[in-house]
C-alpha cells in the first residue's frame, strides 16, 4: 500500500496562473487538489473609502479603475445610482448612447476573456485575433471621448459628449465585420480538441450552488439560470430591444466560455437596434448644479456588467460627499465558488478554472 502525504503550496499572488493578484492556497495529494483557499486583498486600493472623501462628480473617474475592462459600465452603474438618489431625469438620446457604449464595452471584455481562455490551453492565436478586434472598438471609444481604457464618459443626467460624425457608420461596419469573426472563433477555440478536453466536464457548478454562492453574470447563466438584469429587471431602455439571454446546460468551464461568446452576438443585435432608432435631442439634463448635495438618505442600484451584477450603494448625509459608498462587485462572489469547483481537479486545471470565472481584481479588491 502506497502511503501519501498531503502538501500545501501557494500559487500567486504574483503568478500568471492566477489571472491577477490572487493568492491561491492549495492542499494537494500528489497532483490532485484536496482543498483550495483563495486569498484576496493584494491589489487593495481603498477606492470605496477614497470616494467618501470626494464630491459626487469627482468619484466618476474612480469607477473607471474598478473593472478596467468595462469602465463604461462602471461609470453607468455609479451615475445611475446618483440619479436615483437625486431623482435626475436622463434625456432619451443619452439613454441610447449609454446602451451603445455599454454593449461595445461588454464585447471588449468578452473578447479579452476569450483570448485569455485560449492562452490558458496553449491556443495563442485566438489571443491575437481577439486583441486585434478589441482595438477596433477602442478606436470607437477614442472617437467619442478621447480615451481608450478609462473613459470618465458618463455624467449625471446623461453623457459628456455626443456621438461624433461618422461614429454610427463605423460602428455598423464593426458589427458587420465582427459577427462572422465570432463564429470563426467558436470553431477556432470552443470546438478545438484540446480546449474541449481541458474544459468540458471541468469545474461543474450546479444550479443550486450557483444560486447559493450568489454568482451572477455568465458564471450563473452557464449553470442554466436564466437571469440577466437587462431582461429580468430592465433598466434604462433595454426593454425596447429584441435580444436573447444565452444560458448553459452543464455549468462547466466550456459552458462559461460559450455563454460569453454567444453574448457578443446579442450585444451586436442590441447595438444595431439602438443605432437604427436613436433619436435626436439633448445628451445631458440641463441646469444641474456643479456640486450635488443630495438630501439625506440611502439608495442602491444595479446593472448588468460583463461579469455579472454591478451594484452601488450610497448613503447621503446631505453634504457634497457621500457618507458611505459601497460597490457590489460580481467577481468577489464568483470567486467564492473556487473551493467548491477546484476540489478533485489537478494543478494545471486551476489556472483554466480561474480564467473561466473571468475575475478582474480591480473590482474584487476595490
Amino acid at each position: 500500500m502506497i502511503r501519501t502525504e498531503e502538501i500545501q503550496i501557494n500559487v500567486g499572488p504574483q503568478h500568471p496562473a492566477t489571472h491577477g493578484v490572487l493568492r491561491l492556497e492549495l492542499k494537494l495529494d500528489g497532483e490532485v487538489i484536496v482543498e483550495a483557499t483563495p486569498h484576496i486583498g493584494y491589489l487593495h486600493r481603498g477606492i470605496e473609502k477614497i470616494a467618501e472623501n470626494r464630491t459626487y462628480t469627482q468619484i466618476i473617474p474612480l469607477t473607471d479603475r474598478l473593472d478596467y475592462t468595462s469602465s463604461m459600465i462602471n461609470n453607468w452603474a455609479y451615475v445611475s445610482t446618483v440619479e436615483k438618489l437625486v431623482d435626475i431625469p436622463v434625456p432619451e438620446r443619452a439613454e441610447y448612447i449609454r446602451v451603445i457604449m455599454a454593449e461595445l464595452n461588454r464585447i471588449v471584455s468578452h473578447l479579452v476573456t476569450m483570448g485569455v481562455n485560449g492562452m490558458d490551453t496553449g491556443a495563442f492565436t485566438i489571443w491575437f485575433y481577439c486583441i486585434r478586434d478589441r482595438e477596433l472598438i477602442w478606436d470607437l471609444f477614442e472617437m467619442v471621448c478621447g480615451a481608450r481604457l478609462t473613459y470618465n464618459f458618463m455624467r449625471f443626467g446623461g453623457v459628456s459628449f455626443d456621438l461624433p460624425e461618422g461614429f454610427a457608420e463605423k460602428t455598423r461596419e464593426l458589427c458587420d465585420y465582427l459577427e462572422p469573426r465570432v463564429d470563426e472563433y467558436e470553431d477556432l477555440l470552443l470546438n478545438n480538441y484540446i480546449f474541449l478536453k481541458r474544459n468540458k466536464e471541468i469545474a461543474i457548478l450546479s444550479k443550486e450552488d450557483a444560486i447559493d454562492y450568489a454568482t451572477t453574470g455568465p458564471t450563473l447563466r452557464a449553470s442554466g439560470i436564466n437571469w440577466d438584469l437587462r431582461k429580468n429587471a430592465p433598466y434604462s431602455i433595454y426593454d425596447r430591444f429584441d435580444f436573447e439571454i444565452p444560458i448553459g446546460t452543464t455549468g462547466d468551464n466550456w459552458d462559461r466560455a460559450k455563454v460569453r461568446l454567444d453574448e457578443i452576438h446579442q450585444s451586436i443585435r442590441i447595438i444595431r437596434q439602438a443605432l437604427n432608432s436613436i433619436p435626436a435631442g439633448e445628451i445631458k439634463t440641463p441646469g444641474l448644479p456643479r456640486i450635488l448635495k443630495p438630501e439625506p438618505g440611502e439608495v442602491y442600484s444595479r446593472i448588468e456588467g460583463p461579469r455579472g451584477e454591478y451594484g452601488v450603494y450610497i448613503v447621503s448625509d446631505g453634504s457634497a460627499k457621500p457618507y458611505r459608498w459601497k460597490f457590489r462587485s460580481p467577481g468577489f462572489s464568483n470567486l467564492s465558488v473556487l473551493p467548491l469547483i477546484l476540489k478533485g481537479l489537478k494543478i494545471p486545471d486551476a489556472a483554466i478554472v480561474i480564467g473561466g470565472l473571468d475575475p478582474c481584481f480591480g473590482e474584487v479588491d476595490r
